[in-house]
């Protein structure tokens, strides 16, 4: 019966959505929605808490392996380590939907719990939007992809999860792409009830800007710990692909840097209204289609478990519907959106604007390199578009905006001189300038696009600092040092990529036991295979000795593994992380007259492209304990007047 609770939960989380759109958008039109605003407040709260129950329920199935129920028998198995059985409940395509829709759920109680600053239309216009996004996933879970479907007669053990999706970061990945996914949802509701009572302005921008800055957060950390698992799990050496599918994680996050830059203006200087509508509902929208790409079965991929075109099509209706409205909406409204205030070409703002303008011709690249093939692939047509389109199309874009990153701080709001900004560049402009001389030397002239990737990223470095200079660093505000982290964070990132492509070297080779092997200063040494085995798994593993120059050596330990539940044989790289870089190994197969296919990678400094991605996440997390503190103490100060 426990199952069946669940489905309970998910039926009367799905009557309180509906309660709380109705009471919502009566209480909006209301002339005194303030009387009705604390029922909507209480019904959001338990929508969350049903919709929650759900998740936990289903969570329970999959720890005590009940394989009565069809999902639990299809990505589950009773020997699977416990961590395994927990993330199997979102490691599939019902488990994910249900996680996001309970996401979802509560993302709309926190609204509902902690918003005070709104007036009361605009706030219960925005829980109606929230509960309308809610239902039509709900709907969804209920007709096209139940959960708690049982199974007759129940199988004496489960199929397994899929075997790379049992480790560690992927336990953890989705479920923090997903709140930064849905987080999107709350800014996306806000621009709805904005346009909807004609309520822009500074107010509603401070009260959306949490929630960006926790959506950009989240998908930050997403993103930085996906890439960081291919780059290790899969074998292949790489740390992006543009793959669909990271393509659908990474268009989410363009969209929300751009919103986040927007509504900090809105917010702070009471600019740029429309943009910050139209980015929420671009970044809200690229969430969607991420869903759809990935849940909807359309894409072949690890990450993608739908086969069923009923879901797609549904999920494509509801694209249709939420995104299709909301931008009829914007255009209906948007001629009603006053100006606000104004500045100057030469400004904060302006840059921010050009920012806003080449993120969202990134975000366009991107979307149309990663739809084209499907769309030709529907006509027949089968075509690929890979790394160099992108590189070709996308970087020198990026290159602008990173120089346009560096500059964009150092401006003064509404009104500064080009002069001025010249003076203050001085410093960034001569390093991005020695650092291209000199490495374009030390690569013998090779890869002159990376190398100016990494002279712009030291520019970057030097120009992030720049808003501390002199100031009384005890007094400058978190947000302000959050700026100044997450920049950093993007160079310090650049910096990794860059110097991956300029200095990485590898090796390919099929070794008997003893031999030798060199890739950059490292001696590798084959010392054996021999066979192994885990908690669900057996493997083949080399045991390889390193050594550089004089050093003492050390070990790695790659291997081929084989998991039978179900049926699959992964590579598992092993990878030492020194100060200056990585020594990545892969094993291959025997080849039959007892040799083994060796890939042996020294990467230096690849490890910067994950400490600046946790840089900017940091950076957010900064800014956005700075906004929560203030919000806090201006809250207290109120109270001590009235």
């Amino acid at each position: 019966m426990i199952a069946e609770a669940g489905l309970a939960a998910l039926w009367l989380a799905t009557a309180f959505a509906i309660a709380q759109l109705l009471l919502g958008a009566a209480a909006a039109r209301a002339g005194d929605p303030g009387a009705m605003l604390p029922g909507v407040r209480k019904i959001a709260l338990v929508q969350a808490l049903f919709a929650l129950l759900a998740f936990l329920i289903l969570i329970w199935l999959f720890v005590t392996s009940d394989m009565s129920v069809l999902l639990v028998a299809q990505n589950s198995h009773s020997l699977k380590p416990m961590l395994y059985k927990v993330a199997g409940a979102w490691g599939n395509h019902e488990g994910s939907m249900l996680l996001w829709v309970t996401v979802l759920a509560v993302a709309g109680a926190g609204v509902a719990l902690f918003e005070r600053r709104l007036v009361a239309e605009t706030l219960s216009a925005t829980l109606a939007a929230q509960a309308a996004i809610a239902i039509g996933f709900y709907a969804f879970l209920a007709f096209a992809s139940n959960p708690f479907a049982r199974l007759n007669p129940a199988p004496a053990d489960g199929q397994g999860l899929n075997p790379l999706l049992q480790d560690p970061g992927l336990a953890f990945h989705p479920p923090t792409l997903y709140l930064g996914y849905v987080g999107l949802s709350v800014a996306f509701s806000f621009a709805v009830a904005a346009l909807l009572m004609r309520d822009v302005g500074p107010a509603f921008a401070k009260a959306m800007r949490p929630w960006v800055l926790a959506a950009w957060i989240f998908l930050t950390i997403g993103i930085t710990a996906g890439s960081y698992w291919a780059y290790y799990e899969l074998g292949w050496g790489g740390w992006w692909f543009w793959d669909p599918v990271e393509n659908a994680s990474l268009m989410p996050w363009l969209a929300a840097t751009a919103l986040l830059h927007s509504v900090n203006v809105l917010a702070t200087r009471d600019g740029l209204r429309a943009w910050t509508l139209m980015l929420a509902v671009v970044a809200f929208s690229m969430s969607m289609v991420g869903t759809f790409l990935v849940r909807s079965g359309i894409l072949v991929s690890v990450h993608s478990f739908a086969v069923d075109p009923t879901r797609g099509t549904f999920l494509l209706a509801l694209l249709g519907i939420y995104i299709g409205g909301a931008l009829a909406l914007f255009g209906a409204r948007v001629g009603t959106v006053t100006q606000g205030a104004t500045f100057q070409l030469v400004s904060r703002e302006a840059a921010l604007v050009l920012n806003n303008l080449l993120l969202s011709v990134i975000l366009g690249i991107v979307l149309i390199g990663t739809l084209y093939p499907l769309v030709a692939q529907a006509m027949g047509v089968q075509l690929s578009i890979g790394a160099p389109f992108f590189e070709k199309t996308a970087v020198p874009i990026a290159l602008v905006l990173v120089a346009g990153t560096a500059a964009g701080p150092l401006l003064r709001w509404r009104k500064d001189s080009v002069q001025a900004l010249l003076t203050r560049l001085t410093i960034p402009v001569a390093i991005a300038g020695v650092a291209f001389a000199l490495f374009f030397a030390l690569s013998g002239f090779a890869s002159p696009i990376a190398v100016l990737v990494l002279a712009l990223a030291l520019g970057l470095a030097a120009a992030s600092v720049a808003p501390l200079w002199k100031r009384n660093l005890r007094r400058t505000p978190l947000p302000i040092y959050g700026m100044v982290v997450a920049h950093l964070g993007i160079a310090v990132s650049l910096m990794g990529m860059a110097a991956d492509t300029l200095f990485k070297q590898e090796r390919l080779a099929a070794v008997t036991i003893g031999d030798n092997l060199t890739v950059g200063p490292f001696k590798v040494t084959l010392v054996e295979v021999r066979p192994t085995v885990g908690p669900n798994w057996s493997a083949m593993e080399a045991r390889l000795q390193v050594q550089r120059g004089a050093s003492e050596p050390f070990e790695l330990i790659p291997q081929q593994r084989f998991f039978s539940n179900p049926p699959t044989n992964t590579s598992e790289a092993a990878i030492a992380t020194l100060w200056d870089g990585q020594v990545y190994t892969v094993l291959g197969a025997a080849d039959g007259a007892g040799r083994w296919q060796l890939r042996l990678w020294w990467k230096p400094f690849v490890t910067l492209i994950w400490a600046g991605g946790g840089l900017i996440a940091l950076g957010g997390i900064l800014s956005l304990l700075g906004r929560v503190l203030r919000a806090r103490r201006e809250a207290r100060e109120r109270e001590e007047w009235a």
